[in-house]
Protein backbone atom coordinates (compact mmCIF):
# COMPACT_ATOMS: atom_id res chain seq x y z
CA UNK A 1 0.00 0.00 0.00
CA UNK A 2 1.02 3.58 -0.52
CA UNK A 3 2.28 5.08 2.72
CA UNK A 4 1.26 8.46 4.10
CA UNK A 5 4.46 10.24 3.08
CA UNK A 6 3.71 9.48 -0.57
CA UNK A 7 0.05 10.35 -0.39
CA UNK A 8 -1.69 13.72 -0.32
CA UNK A 9 -5.41 14.12 0.19
CA UNK A 10 -6.86 17.01 -1.78
CA UNK A 11 -10.14 18.86 -1.56
CA UNK A 12 -10.95 17.59 -5.03
CA UNK A 13 -11.11 14.03 -3.65
CA UNK A 14 -8.24 13.08 -5.94
CA UNK A 15 -5.18 11.21 -4.78
CA UNK A 16 -1.61 12.04 -5.76
CA UNK A 17 0.57 8.93 -5.60
CA UNK A 18 4.19 8.86 -6.82
CA UNK A 19 3.48 11.64 -9.31
CA UNK A 20 0.36 10.00 -10.75
CA UNK A 21 -3.02 11.68 -10.28
CA UNK A 22 -5.65 9.06 -9.58
CA UNK A 23 -9.34 9.66 -8.87
CA UNK A 24 -10.51 8.31 -5.55
CA UNK A 25 -12.19 5.02 -6.36
CA UNK A 26 -14.68 5.25 -3.51
CA UNK A 27 -15.50 7.54 -0.66
CA UNK A 28 -15.11 6.12 2.82
CA UNK A 29 -18.35 4.56 3.98
CA UNK A 30 -20.26 6.82 6.33
CA UNK A 31 -20.16 5.39 9.84
CA UNK A 32 -23.37 5.36 11.88
CA UNK A 33 -23.78 8.80 13.42
CA UNK A 34 -26.85 9.54 15.52
CA UNK A 35 -28.36 12.92 14.67
CA UNK A 36 -29.42 15.62 17.11
CA UNK A 37 -33.05 14.64 16.56
CA UNK A 38 -32.31 11.02 17.39
CA UNK A 39 -30.72 11.74 20.76
CA UNK A 40 -33.28 14.36 21.71
CA UNK A 41 -31.34 17.61 21.40
CA UNK A 42 -32.88 20.92 22.35
CA UNK A 43 -33.05 23.49 19.55
CA UNK A 44 -30.20 26.02 19.50
CA UNK A 45 -30.73 29.16 21.56
CA UNK A 46 -29.51 31.34 18.69
CA UNK A 47 -29.03 30.99 14.95
CA UNK A 48 -25.91 29.00 14.15
CA UNK A 49 -23.36 30.27 11.63
CA UNK A 50 -22.57 28.36 8.44
CA UNK A 51 -19.01 28.69 7.13
CA UNK A 52 -18.98 28.38 3.34
CA UNK A 53 -15.61 26.66 3.20
CA UNK A 54 -14.12 23.37 4.27
CA UNK A 55 -12.40 22.94 7.63
CA UNK A 56 -8.65 22.49 7.66
CA UNK A 57 -8.23 20.03 10.52
CA UNK A 58 -9.82 17.87 13.20
CA UNK A 59 -9.39 18.62 16.90
CA UNK A 60 -9.71 15.72 19.35
CA UNK A 61 -11.13 16.47 22.82
CA UNK A 62 -12.19 14.62 25.94
CA UNK A 63 -15.21 15.69 27.97
CA UNK A 64 -13.28 15.27 31.24
CA UNK A 65 -16.28 13.37 32.59
CA UNK A 66 -16.42 10.15 34.61
CA UNK A 67 -15.11 7.04 32.86
CA UNK A 68 -18.46 5.31 32.90
CA UNK A 69 -18.80 1.57 32.40
CA UNK A 70 -22.30 2.02 30.99
CA UNK A 71 -21.63 1.44 27.31
CA UNK A 72 -25.27 1.48 26.19
CA UNK A 73 -26.86 3.61 23.49
CA UNK A 74 -29.23 5.08 26.08
CA UNK A 75 -26.24 6.25 28.11
CA UNK A 76 -24.63 7.75 25.00
CA UNK A 77 -27.79 9.75 24.32
CA UNK A 78 -27.78 10.99 27.92
CA UNK A 79 -24.13 12.05 27.60
CA UNK A 80 -25.05 14.13 24.55
CA UNK A 81 -27.99 15.74 26.37
CA UNK A 82 -25.90 16.46 29.47
CA UNK A 83 -23.14 17.99 27.36
CA UNK A 84 -25.60 20.20 25.52
CA UNK A 85 -27.16 21.28 28.80
CA UNK A 86 -23.73 22.20 30.20
CA UNK A 87 -22.71 24.15 27.12
CA UNK A 88 -25.98 26.03 26.71
CA UNK A 89 -27.03 26.64 30.32
CA UNK A 90 -23.68 26.89 32.08
CA UNK A 91 -21.44 28.27 29.32
CA UNK A 92 -24.13 30.35 27.63
CA UNK A 93 -23.36 28.93 24.19
CA UNK A 94 -25.92 28.66 21.40
CA UNK A 95 -25.70 24.85 21.23
CA UNK A 96 -23.30 22.00 21.94
CA UNK A 97 -19.80 23.31 21.32
CA UNK A 98 -18.31 20.38 19.40
CA UNK A 99 -19.47 19.03 16.07
CA UNK A 100 -19.48 15.37 17.11
CA UNK A 101 -19.36 13.29 20.29
CA UNK A 102 -18.23 9.69 20.82
CA UNK A 103 -19.39 7.72 23.85
CA UNK A 104 -17.23 5.22 25.71
CA UNK A 105 -19.43 2.54 24.22
CA UNK A 106 -18.39 3.62 20.72
CA UNK A 107 -21.54 5.44 19.66
CA UNK A 108 -21.02 8.46 17.42
CA UNK A 109 -23.41 11.38 17.82
CA UNK A 110 -23.88 14.71 16.13
CA UNK A 111 -23.09 17.52 18.57
CA UNK A 112 -23.89 20.91 17.10
CA UNK A 113 -27.01 21.08 14.95
CA UNK A 114 -26.32 20.96 11.22
CA UNK A 115 -22.89 19.36 11.57
CA UNK A 116 -23.95 16.01 10.13
CA UNK A 117 -25.64 17.48 7.04
CA UNK A 118 -22.62 19.73 6.48
CA UNK A 119 -20.26 16.76 6.74
CA UNK A 120 -22.29 14.76 4.25
CA UNK A 121 -22.23 17.68 1.82
CA UNK A 122 -18.49 18.10 2.28
CA UNK A 123 -18.33 21.72 1.14
CA UNK A 124 -19.17 23.74 4.26
CA UNK A 125 -19.16 23.53 8.04
CA UNK A 126 -21.04 24.87 11.03
CA UNK A 127 -19.09 27.25 13.24
CA UNK A 128 -18.27 25.44 16.47
CA UNK A 129 -17.50 26.57 20.03
CA UNK A 130 -14.91 23.97 21.02
CA UNK A 131 -11.61 25.89 20.73
CA UNK A 132 -10.97 29.64 20.51
CA UNK A 133 -9.32 30.52 17.22
CA UNK A 134 -10.24 27.20 15.62
CA UNK A 135 -14.04 27.27 15.56
CA UNK A 136 -14.19 28.40 11.93
CA UNK A 137 -11.50 26.02 10.67
CA UNK A 138 -11.58 22.80 12.73
CA UNK A 139 -14.06 19.99 13.32
CA UNK A 140 -14.29 19.25 17.03
CA UNK A 141 -14.74 15.64 18.17
CA UNK A 142 -15.43 15.20 21.89
CA UNK A 143 -14.81 11.85 23.55
CA UNK A 144 -16.73 10.89 26.67
CA UNK A 145 -14.40 10.30 29.61
CA UNK A 146 -11.15 11.56 31.14
CA UNK A 147 -7.91 10.42 29.54
CA UNK A 148 -5.12 11.88 31.63
CA UNK A 149 -3.80 8.46 32.67
CA UNK A 150 -6.35 6.06 31.17
CA UNK A 151 -6.89 5.18 27.52
CA UNK A 152 -10.29 5.09 25.81
CA UNK A 153 -12.04 1.73 25.55
CA UNK A 154 -11.42 -0.11 22.28
CA UNK A 155 -14.94 0.53 21.01
CA UNK A 156 -14.50 4.26 21.49
CA UNK A 157 -11.09 4.22 19.84
CA UNK A 158 -12.39 2.31 16.83
CA UNK A 159 -15.32 4.72 16.51
CA UNK A 160 -12.90 7.66 16.61
CA UNK A 161 -10.73 6.17 13.85
CA UNK A 162 -13.76 5.59 11.63
CA UNK A 163 -15.22 9.05 12.22
CA UNK A 164 -11.89 10.81 11.63
CA UNK A 165 -11.47 8.83 8.42
CA UNK A 166 -14.88 9.86 7.15
CA UNK A 167 -14.28 13.52 8.05
CA UNK A 168 -10.92 13.43 6.26
CA UNK A 169 -12.47 12.04 3.09
CA UNK A 170 -15.49 14.32 3.05
CA UNK A 171 -13.51 17.49 3.65
CA UNK A 172 -10.20 16.60 2.01
CA UNK A 173 -8.32 16.85 5.31
CA UNK A 174 -4.99 15.00 5.44
CA UNK A 175 -4.65 12.69 8.47
CA UNK A 176 -1.60 14.72 9.50
CA UNK A 177 -4.06 17.47 10.45
CA UNK A 178 -5.71 15.43 13.21
CA UNK A 179 -4.63 17.40 16.27
CA UNK A 180 -5.37 17.72 19.97
CA UNK A 181 -7.21 20.57 21.67
CA UNK A 182 -4.02 21.47 23.58
CA UNK A 183 -2.18 22.11 20.31
CA UNK A 184 -4.18 25.32 19.94
CA UNK A 185 -5.26 26.22 23.48
CA UNK A 186 -3.79 26.15 26.99
CA UNK A 187 -5.60 23.09 28.32
CA UNK A 188 -4.97 19.50 29.43
CA UNK A 189 -7.53 18.32 26.88
CA UNK A 190 -7.65 15.64 25.50
CA UNK A 191 -5.63 14.28 28.43
CA UNK A 192 -2.03 13.12 28.48
CA UNK A 193 -2.84 9.50 27.68
CA UNK A 194 -5.12 10.20 24.71
CA UNK A 195 -2.89 12.98 23.41
CA UNK A 196 0.05 10.58 23.35
CA UNK A 197 -2.01 8.30 21.09
CA UNK A 198 -2.61 10.94 18.40
CA UNK A 199 0.34 9.77 16.24
CA UNK A 200 -1.20 6.30 16.29
CA UNK A 201 -4.59 7.79 15.44
CA UNK A 202 -3.16 9.62 12.45
CA UNK A 203 -1.42 6.44 11.31
CA UNK A 204 -4.51 4.25 11.63
CA UNK A 205 -6.69 6.77 9.81
CA UNK A 206 -4.12 7.08 7.00
CA UNK A 207 -3.90 3.30 6.70
CA UNK A 208 -7.67 2.95 6.52
CA UNK A 209 -7.90 5.61 3.84
CA UNK A 210 -5.10 4.23 1.72
CA UNK A 211 -7.00 0.96 1.62
CA UNK A 212 -10.35 2.54 0.70
CA UNK A 213 -9.06 5.12 -1.80
CA UNK A 214 -6.20 3.43 -3.55
CA UNK A 215 -6.72 2.57 -7.22
CA UNK A 216 -7.60 -1.17 -7.28
CA UNK A 217 -5.00 -1.67 -10.05
CA UNK A 218 -2.32 -0.49 -7.61
CA UNK A 219 -3.25 -2.87 -4.78
CA UNK A 220 -1.19 -5.92 -3.94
Amino acid sequence: MTNLSRRVFLATSAVVTTGLLLPATAAAAEPRIYSCDEWGARPPQDALVTIDSRPERILVHHIASANSTDYSLAHAFQVARDDQHDHMDNNGWSDTGQHFTISRGGYRLEGRHGSLDALRAGDHMIRGAHCPGQNDTAIGIENEGTYISELPPQAQWDALVALCGYVCVQYGIPPTEIKGHRDYYNTQCPGDALYAQLPRLREEVATSLSGSQQDPRQRR
